[in-house]
């Protein structure tokens, strides 16, 4: 079979755009797979280097402004002339879209040429692009439940993020790796890189509150913050890094995690069933994260706090209690789990095979 995938703009579309390309060529050995993307961010490097076939299309996203209007205008529809003719050439049995601005000329194309296609969401409220597109879908797949109420067919299913799937792969790392205790339990700090200095600031004000605690903490602090909180005074139990690259051997290893909710990280510790403390990005489209997160706190799975109401004694008070109260930690941790969707991938998969049948 012959697929094409298209996702852009952010790591929250592509790395599950090739969590389901992995997927298709696990189960499709003699599988096709050509990628369309944008000429100009994130995945025209990423998506190459992993040796897979690549098209970039120039596109900008839509904008309240005039010339952004006019320029996403011109762009689909030099972009759609462009994905007819490489439809054309590839000749796919499906598309698949998987988020972002540039799947709008992909499936475009793929709709006047009669082929399957297949949408993937991965937040609450799903992004515009989606919402425009879902009425050419075969099928849309949505990471949560409460997505559906956005799409108005029938063809609406829960997949689940495919990232979801991947996390449950990974090996547990050692600790040692990251100068950490083996009998102490861990708070991971990852805030991600949007609009991560305000809340960043606000959490390096805080390390010294951790001195003598029972537990530690290992902070992400982003490239950008990292020898500005190097040159702090660090209690003992506080470890700092700039980066994670093997994310999912450290959350095998983490009791609780302080994060942005992004839709993939809220995949990630909902299947290994992490405590959370969620603290959503205000600089989002729609204000999603925020959402994403009150499903979280609706079941029980999560505490949610707002950035602008962020206090630092409070913060403190919830770490504590969540690690030193063994019901609540129970709960919370078994809440989480059930919202898990552990075969995301699995499921897509099936989805794409039934409209391949058809």
């Amino acid at each position: 079979m012959r697929y094409i995938i298209s996702a852009g703009g952010t790591g929250g579309h592509i790395y599950p755009a090739l969590s389901i390309i992995n997927k298709i060529k696990e189960e499709d050995e003699k599988a096709k797979i050509l990628y369309i993307g944008t000429t100009d961010r994130m995945e025209k490097d990423i998506v190459p280097n992993m040796g897979i076939d690549y098209v970039g299309i120039k596109m900008n996203g839509l904008s309240k402004s005039p010339k952004k209007l006019f320029q996403f205008v011109k762009n689909t529809v030099s972009g759609l002339s462009k994905c007819k003719k490489i439809m054309k050439k590839f000749n796919p049995d499906v598309v698949i879209g998987v988020g972002g601005y540039i799947t709008v000329p992909v499936i475009l194309a793929a709709h006047s040429r009669k082929v399957k296609i297949v949408l993937h969401e991965q937040n609450s409220i799903p992004g515009k692009s989606n919402l425009i597109l879902s009425k050419y879908a075969d099928t849309v797949c949505v990471s949560m439940e409460t997505s559906k109420k956005y799409f108005k067919k029938d063809n609406v299913i829960l997949t689940g993020n495919p990232r979801g799937e991947d996390i449950i792969k990974f090996k547990k790392g050692d600790k040692k790796d990251y100068d950490l205790s083996i009998e102490k339990k861990l708070v991971l700090i990852t805030m991600g890189s949007l609009g991560a200095s305000t809340i960043n600031r606000k959490i390096v004000e805080l390390l010294n509150e951790f001195k003598n605690k029972p537990y530690e903490v290992l902070l992400v602090t982003g490239k950008d913050n990292y020898d500005e909180v190097a040159s702090t005074h660090l209690p003992k139990n506080v470890k700092i890094t700039p980066y994670i690259e093997k994310m999912g051997e450290v959350l095998k290893f983490t009791d609780l995690i302080i994060t942005r909710a992004g839709a993939t990280i809220i995949s990630e510790i909902t299947s290994l069933g992490i405590p959370s403390i969620l603290i959503p990005s205000p600089y989002v489209a729609n204000n999603h994260q925020e959402i994403n997160a009150q499903d979280l706190e609706k079941n029980g799975a999560s505490i949610v706090i707002k950035e602008n109401e962020f206090d630092g004694k409070e913060f403190i008070r919830q770490i504590d209690e969540i690690l030193n109260d063994k019901e609540l930690y129970k709960r919370m941790s078994e809440s989480a789990k059930k919202m898990g969707i552990t075969d995301s991938n699995t499921r897509i998969y099936k989805e794409i095979e039934r409209l391949l049948g058809e």
